[in-house]
């Protein structure tokens, strides 16, 4: 049986936690050994469309045009080097109405990508000159999201390996020992949580308090012109001293200068933007608005990012654009692609157009992804004790209204198979909590009752003034 040491000697040698961690830091990977961003994008094309076909229905041309704008950055690393920055990205244009899916294709492209990506809207952005965003900082976000990335993936590679180091600093605060007996022996009861409660004082870093929505360069200048030690002493109880310790040395691989290096090749050779509300920012060829002069600025500033260009960012970061893959989407209802300027045009040459939805779509949306809105609600309801189930019959109705709804009203797509699906579950889901254990059924009746008023009071809206 092992005596736990004196409080005294518990509380020595801090000097030793610097020699120990500095020496174990020593013994990880360099960060340069995580692996390359971007590397998923080696799926297949048909891998690719089996994927997004899990999560949005139809739209195959618009899957199939992605899928193989991905799969050619994968082809492209592989040509041989003297070739390879002759190849440039074929931008893609997304084109239809809302609701059928081109954000929810983006948003799905990014987890599939494992690379930087944005997703931005075009009204965001004002021309140079005017109050507002300048488009350059696209760039510099889509930098951001790689570093972001980044020290994510250094985080998972190198969680169990800080959590040793972390171990090692507390044993020798605990211990006063740097190796022998004492350090093993004091090893089985922290890993087996025995000593949560002990107290420690071990070097907690002082981190400058920033203000809410304070610029980034401001807060740097704070860093570098703190006053005051970087740390203070502070005792703690275990557990917590080994997630200040681990957080710390986490610090230390993540402030490599190599970080910084890795982010910037993949936002230059793997960054991916959607360029969303295109249409937002054309005039009609035939239209005389004055107000939507700015947004021919925005396209013209918006071209050379496109066409390939070397953005400065703020922290003096300089980025080329000339292989990030941008995809542009819009509903152009009251414009056309045509309208956009004929440079732009040019540096969007893939043109895909994604088809209204059909009833049957409606249908499929709400049975055939892997988390339909019918499949959430069940879940939910599920933890209040209470199965719910869907008549085939009731889910075909709501389908039905949605598409009737979009014909007759306004076409907002899929979502509005949102407030059809809620109003059908409202009493349900206010009343679940009394009825645990029991089984409910949603009928073709009770989607009638509850959403057919909806068409009747929509229809009388477009005749009032």
């Amino acid at each position: 049986v092992h005596m736990f040491p004196s409080r005294a000697a518990r509380l020595v040698l801090l000097r030793g936690r610097h020699m120990a961690s500095d020496a174990a830091a020593a013994a990880l990977p360099p960060v340069e050994a995580a692996p390359d961003m971007g590397q998923t994008t080696g799926m297949k094309p048909k891998e690719i469309v089996e994927q997004l076909d899990r999560h949005i229905i139809g739209q195959h041309d618009a899957k199939k045009a992605v899928a193989v704008a991905l799969r050619n950055r994968w082809r492209r690393h592989r040509v041989p080097v003297e070739f390879k920055d002759e190849i440039y990205p074929k931008n893609i244009l997304m084109i239809g109405p809302t609701g059928v899916g081109k954000t929810e294709i983006s948003r799905r492209v990014a987890k599939l990508a494992d690379a930087p990506f944005l997703r931005v809207e075009c009204t965001k952005f004002t021309e140079v000159g005017f109050h507002g965003r300048d488009v350059e900082s696209i760039i510099e976000d889509l930098y951001k999201a790689a570093v972001t990335l980044l020290k994510n993936k250094i985080r998972e590679e190198n969680k169990e390996k800080v959590r040793k180091l972390a171990m090692e600093t507390v044993l020798q605060v605990l211990t006063g020992a740097t190796k022998g007996a004492p350090l093993e022996d004091f090893r089985e009861y922290l890993e087996g949580g025995m000593l949560d409660d002990q107290e420690v004082e071990i070097d907690v870093p002082q981190k400058p308090a920033f203000q809410q929505n304070q610029p980034e360069e401001l807060q740097q200048v704070l860093m570098f012109t703190q006053s005051g030690p970087k740390s203070r002493k502070k005792k703690l109880p275990i557990r917590e001293a080994l997630k200040i310790c681990e957080e710390t040395e986490m610090e230390k691989l993540l402030e490599n200068d190599q970080v910084g290096l890795q982010a910037l090749r993949a936002t230059e050779q793997d960054g991916i933007v959607v360029l969303d509300e295109m249409d937002k920012i054309c005039q009609s060829s035939d239209a005389h608005n004055k107000h939507t002069v700015s947004g021919e600025g925005v396209q013209q500033d918006l071209l050379p990012l496109v066409e390939g260009t070397t953005v400065t960012t703020k922290s003096g970061m300089a980025i080329k654009t000339d292989h990030i893959l941008f995809i542009a989407s819009g509903a152009f209802h009251s414009v056309k692609p045509s309208d956009m300027i004929a440079e732009l045009q040019g540096r969007l040459p893939l043109r895909v157009e994604l088809q209204p939805l059909t009833q049957s779509d409606f249908y499929r949306i709400l049975t055939e992804p892997s988390t339909n809105l019918i499949y959430q609600n069940t879940e939910l309801l599920k933890t209040e004790g209470l199965d719910l189930e869907f008549e085939d019959a009731a889910i075909r109705e709501m389908a039905e209204v949605a598409f009737k709804a979009n014909a007759t009203v306004q076409n907002i797509g899929a979502r509005r198979l949102i407030p059809i699906v809620e109003k059908t579950l409202e009493d349900i889901g206010f009343n679940a909590p009394s009825m645990k254990g029991q089984s409910f059924i949603v009928t073709k009746a009770l989607v009638q009752d509850k959403v057919g008023e909806m068409l009747k009071t929509q229809d009388l809206h477009k005749f009032i003034i």
